[in-house]
């Protein structure tokens, strides 16, 4: 190569990464400016005492110390969040693949039943808990109604504090029309000729779905784990449209708790702390999932036993 030629190259690897960087700026500044800085602040003011009016005080780590060793609530909140993610993130997973499985059939009015099962997705929040408070209801409810038809007592649904998360979750999953148009995307992309050669060789449905079909959705059953774990860790809708928090503290979830000390009681120090709390959670369990993911996930070109 001459030294002409290295020039010109040089000149354009300097040109290319300068677009690059103009062409990023404005996500680098808003990404910045919507998620850095209000972290950084709401580290900031976990370390103080403060009303929203008058002056702040510098109390250090007074806050934490308050959350972990006088405030009973926040383990309470702590066990009914990790509860209520953990019924949300398997029954979502297992509840999209099944129906993007079924979708990915040819079936009559496949495009029909595939914007059906993706509506409850883009529904406004407020009318789908209005909905479900309906199907809930202790006395007229829909759900009760088909129990006392079948012979059985009334369910208190959203009065339980042992009913209350796992009926809250259901909510979830069925609005996981969003992990069923990933999944579907993803079933799409499995190469036909892989289940063509293992019909070959004499496998059937479910020895073609285990050894074929889920290795190859490895990379999206992760994606589709670590967005729905965040997610539902951050669970707050749910107990400010319908249960408050209650039946006593069965949906007193992190979020909420937030929200009640920081924006009710105005105590925005110690919502702070709260918040970092759960953002220490969140990336706790992101990281083990990424930490495990490693012997499960497969990609194109692997040879794992």
């Amino acid at each position: 190569m001459t030294v002409l030629s290295k020039k010109k190259k040089i000149k354009y690897n300097r040109a290319e990464t300068r677009a690059a960087w103009i062409l990023l700026l404005p996500s680098v500044i808003g990404l910045t400016c919507i998620t850095y800085l209000p972290m950084l602040a709401s580290f900031t003011l976990s370390l103080f005492s403060w009303n929203g009016l008058g002056e702040m005080k510098f109390v250090g780590m007074e806050n934490y110390v308050r959350l972990f060793t006088r405030d009973t609530k926040f383990y309470v909140s702590l066990l009914t969040t990790l509860e209520y993610a953990g019924i949300s993130v398997v029954g979502s997973v297992v509840y999209s693949m099944i129906i993007a499985m079924l979708l990915n059939r040819k079936v009559p009015a496949r495009g029909f039943f595939r914007a059906i099962f993706y509506l409850p997705y883009v529904l406004p929040a407020l009318a789908v808990y209005l909905g479900w408070k309906w199907l809930y209801d202790y006395n007229h409810g829909f759900f009760n109604y088909l129990i006392k038809l079948s012979g059985g007592a009334s369910v208190k649904f959203l009065d339980s504090s042992g009913m209350v998360t796992p009926s809250l979750a259901l909510i979830a999953v069925w609005l996981s029309g969003n992990l069923i148009v990933i999944f579907l995307a993803g079933l799409q992309n499995v190469p036909r000729t892989y289940h063509e050669a293992a019909e070959i060789d004499g496998a059937n449905a479910w020895q073609r779905f285990w050894k074929i079909t889920i290795p190859c959705m490895t990379p999206i059953i992760f994606y589709n784990l670590l967005m729905s774990l965040v997610s539902n860790l951050q669970v707050i809708t749910p107990a400010l449209s319908l249960t408050k928090g209650g039946p006593g503290t069965g949906s007193y979830y992190i979020c909420y708790m937030l929200y009640t000390q920081a924006f009710k009681s105005h105590k925005y120090g110690y919502g702070s702390a709260i918040a970092v709390i759960l953002f220490i959670l969140i990336a706790i369990f992101t990281g083990i999932l990424f930490a495990t993911s490693t012997g499960w996930i497969f990609y194109e070109g692997d040879n794992k036993e």
